[in-house]
C-alpha cells in the first residue's frame, strides 16, 4: 500500500504560507496514495499559474504547459495512452479564462481525465488582477472601482455543456476534498472538481474563514446527484450559503471508448511502418 510519501518531491516551494494550494496538494498525496495509484502510473498536467505549479511537488509523470492549454495536453495524452491516469491542476484563470475553450472541448469530448481547479477568484502568479470568477464589485490594483463583468459560473456551465462528474470542494475541508478527489478519478469519463481556496494575498475578501463560515456538505442534505435540474440550481448558489460535494454524476461512454483503434490497446503499443508513413506525407 503506497503512502503520501512515496509522491514526495524534494522541489523548493514558494507558494505563500496560508494559501490553500498547501491543503490541495496534501489532499491530492493522500487521495492517490489511498487509491493506491503507482507514480508510473501517474500524469499530472498543468497550465499557468499558481495552481500550475502543483506538479513540481509530486514524483510522478507530469507535464507543465503553456497557459490555458492543459486540457489539450491531457486529452492527447489519454488518447496516446488511456491506461494512464491523467490529472490535470489548473487555476481559475488559467482553465476558464485563456483555456475556457479547450474546457468546453474537453466536456463535449468526455475524455476520461480528471480536472482540479484551485479558483481563489483572482490572478495570484500575476499578482492579483481580477480573475474570470471574481464577484462583481470585487476591487484589485487593476480594477480599483470594482468588477463590473459578471462572474463566470464554472460549474453551471459544466453541467449545460454535459459534463457527466461536477463537484466542489474547499480547500479547508481536506478530508472531503480528498474523497472527492478520489471519486472524480474514479469516475469513468471527463471529471471536475471546482475547489474553493484561499489567496492569502490578494483576496482578502474571500478568506478561510469567510468559506469556512459559508461552506456545507451536500452530503448532509441528501442531495439527488442525478437530479441534473437539482444541479443546476446548486451551482450557481453562492453566498450566504456554498454547497461543497457532488452536484452531479452520470458515467457515458468516454471518448476514447468511442475511439475503434483503440480496444487494441494503447497507441504507444502500436508498431507502424516507417515507409508507409513516409510515402503520404510525399503524397500530402
Amino acid at each position: 500500500m503506497l503512502t503520501k510519501e512515496d509522491f514526495f518531491c524534494d522541489f523548493e516551494n514558494k507558494w505563500c504560507p496560508g494559501c490553500g494550494n498547501f491543503q490541495i496538494l496534501d489532499a491530492m498525496k493522500e487521495a492517490f496514495a489511498e487509491m493506491d495509484l503507482s507514480p508510473e502510473k501517474l500524469l499530472i498536467v498543468s497550465g499557468i499559474g499558481q495552481a500550475g505549479k502543483t506538479p513540481h511537488f509530486f514524483k510522478c509523470n507530469f507535464f507543465h504547459g503553456l497557459h490555458g492549454r492543459a486540457l489539450p495536453v491531457a486529452t492527447g495524452a489519454k488518447i496516446a495512452n488511456h491506461d494512464l491516469t491523467v490529472v490535470v491542476s489548473s487555476g481559475d484563470g488559467d482553465c476558464y479564462g485563456e483555456g475556457g475553450n479547450h474546457f468546453i472541448s474537453a466536456i463535449r469530448r468526455n475524455i476520461d481525465i480528471t480536472l482540479l481547479v484551485h479558483n481563489n477568484k483572482v490572478y495570484g502568479l500575476t499578482k492579483g488582477q481580477a480573475s474570470p470568477t471574481s464577484d462583481i464589485g470585487f476591487q484589485t490594483k487593476m480594477q480599483p472601482h470594482g468588477v463590473i463583468a459578471e462572474s463566470f459560473h464554472p460549474l453551471t456551465a459544466a453541467l449545460a455543456f454535459g459534463a457527466g462528474f461536477v463537484a466542489r470542494g474547499f480547500s479547508g475541508n481536506k478530508a472531503h476534498l480528498n474523497q472527492l478527489i478520489q471519486k472524480a478519478i474514479a469516475h469513468k469519463g471527463f471529471s471536475m472538481v471546482d475547489i474553493m481556496q484561499p489567496c492569502v494575498s490578494f483576496n482578502s475578501v474571500n478568506t478561510h474563514a469567510w468559506y469556512k463560515k459559508r461552506a456545507y456538505d451536500l452530503a448532509d442534505k441528501n442531495h439527488d446527484t442525478t437530479d441534473i435540474d437539482a444541479a443546476t440550481a446548486l451551482s450557481r448558489k453562492w453566498g450566504d450559503e456554498i454547497p461543497i460535494g457532488i452536484l452531479y454524476q452520470k458515467e457515458s461512454s468516454s471518448y476514447t471508448d468511442r475511439i475503434d483503434h483503440l480496444d487494441q490497446g494503447p497507441l504507444i503499443g502500436f508498431t507502424y511502418e516507417k515507409e508507409r508513413v513516409q510515402q503520404q506525407i510525399d503524397n500530402g
